[in-house]
């Protein structure tokens, strides 16, 4: 029942009156047009894609890059990051203090991330400024200058961004998580780059990085807000016609990596000057573009994460958190599934303080994933399925949060979908979805654990994998 009809049947009069305008307007529902996505691509292969948001008055342009610290040399891991910080250093028509002055007097953000296989730069800006955010971004893309004193500068500015990383518990787990269930392979190096690395990159390495990644055909501009798609179109055309393309592309949602290999197997770092252990866990998942994405997904938001610090009832959350909570085996915890081109990171992240009955902590966790490969109850998967609706759906209030939408899922999947599509897809996840990839992703499979702490309760490798395997209901 509507707010207006339900505010006029609890006041309602003796005499009844004629219901006025601005009551009815309120009382029927406004149909609103699904958000369109427009993908052009030039002649050298570059993809544009935009979201024209009615109403706005800013813009958020920026360049997804289809390469991250897994596109990394060898012998040269941290070169993706290190050119990040080197962006903004100054380009060949503008010094730094040019760059950042004339950010500033347009009251435009630009900002830059890495992750794995991308590389983001990106600005938001007043409608009218988005042709000189785009026009930095271009400069900042094609012509840093890569001065030999501002690489020196940065080196000492990454390592202290390291030194900082390293004091974050959870992204240092997490790295040692990729570094043994990916090992040797570039997938399973920090971004940042050990330190050896960081301290030998040189001028040489981030150019040879550039020529070979930063193509046309590996790049993707965004546009989200006030942003009309012809305009960036023809935008484009002026900022990025002579940009290269690679020698043989690829299409954007296709991966340029080798085939990556899972490895069960485990590290731990004991340090007892801690009063916790934070474990992660996790068995191979899926790649962007794996039929059995959206089963993983809602599979993940079943378990869902917890944290006694926030008061909340474990009631309200999942079985898992209720099993926790009144055995007080864990601080908190975390479901993630991670996805790269080829290959994931489907698991668990624990923090725990009771460390005599880590053992209990870890077999129940088990327990509950085995239970999923036999059968999960409806209640739970269309509370998951809820759930994930608003945390991939409600998140995209902003331009920024748009326009980092479509270049994820342009560079992944090589199209964007529409949140109607999100939607339907994760309403169709069923029981038997997830009976099914249960039994295949998780069911008697190897996994990888990374413990940092107070590990000395954890059971051996062995006896955890048995475990696993053995559990029936």
């Amino acid at each position: 029942m509507s707010a207006a009809r339900l505010l006029s049947r609890a006041v309602r009069p003796a005499v009844q009156l004629r219901q006025p305008t601005l009551a009815r307007a309120l009382a029927t529902p406004v149909k609103t047009a699904d958000p369109v996505t427009k993908t052009s691509v030039l002649s050298n292969g570059l993809s544009i894609s935009t979201e024209t948001i009615p109403g706005a008055s800013t813009s958020t342009v920026g360049l997804w890059i289809d390469a991250g610290s897994r596109a990394d040399a060898g012998n040269a891991s941290g070169t993706a990051h290190f050119l990040e910080h080197l962006a903004f250093k100054g380009t060949k028509s503008r010094s730094q203090m040019q760059l950042e002055l004339e950010v500033e007097n347009l009251g435009a953000h630009l900002n830059a991330y890495t992750s794995r296989e991308q590389t983001v730069y990106y600005a938001k800006a007043f409608d009218k400024d988005v042709p000189a955010a785009v026009n930095i971004l271009s400069d900042i893309l094609q012509n840093s200058k890569l001065d030999e004193s501002a690489i020196e500068r940065e080196r000492d500015v990454i390592l202290r961004e390291q030194e900082e990383v390293d004091k974050q518990l959870e992204e240092v787990v997490f790295d040692h998580l990729h570094a043994v269930a990916f090992q040797g392979q570039a997938l399973g190096n920090t971004i940042l780059g050990p330190k050896d690395h960081i301290n030998s990159i040189n001028k040489g390495d981030l150019t040879s990085y550039i020529q070979k990644n930063y193509t046309a055909d590996r790049i993707v501009l965004v546009g989200a807000g006030s942003i009309e798609h012809d305009a960036l179109v023809k935008l484009a055309e002026e900022n990025f016609a002579n940009l290269p393309v690679s020698a043989n592309p690829i299409p954007l949602g296709q991966s340029s990596h080798e085939p990556t290999k899972f490895t069960g197997s485990e590290v731990r770092i004991r340090d007892d000057t801690m009063n916790t252990v934070n474990i992660a866990i996790a068995v191979e998942g899926v790649g962007w573009k794996s039929p059995d994405y959206w089963p993983m997904l809602v599979l993940q938001s079943i378990f869902g994460n917890w944290d006694r610090s926030l008061g909340a009832s474990s009631l309200l959350s999942s079985r898992l958190s209720h099993i926790i909570s009144s055995n007080n085996l864990a601080n908190s915890f975390m479901s993630f599934s991670t996805s790269y081109s080829d290959t994931g990171l489907w698991g668990i992240y624990l923090v725990s303080e009771n460390l005599m009955n880590l053992d209990d902590l870890i077999h129940f966790t088990f327990k509950e994933w085995t239970r999923m490969s036999i059968g999960p109850q409806t209640a739970e998967v269309e509370r998951a399925k809820q759930q994930l609706k608003a945390s991939l759906l409600l998140g995209l209030d902003g331009s920024t949060a748009i326009a980092e939408d479509i270049g994820r899922q342009i560079i992944t999947t090589g199209k964007r979908y529409t949140p109607k599509e999100i939607e339907r897809y994760v309403n169709a996840v069923t029981e038997e979805d997830i009976k099914r990839v249960a039994q295949k992703y998780l069911w008697d499979q190897d996994f990888a654990l990374a413990a940092v702490g107070r590990v000395e309760g954890i059971l051996d490798y062995s006896r955890l994998r048995a475990d696993l395997s053995s559990l029936t209901f």
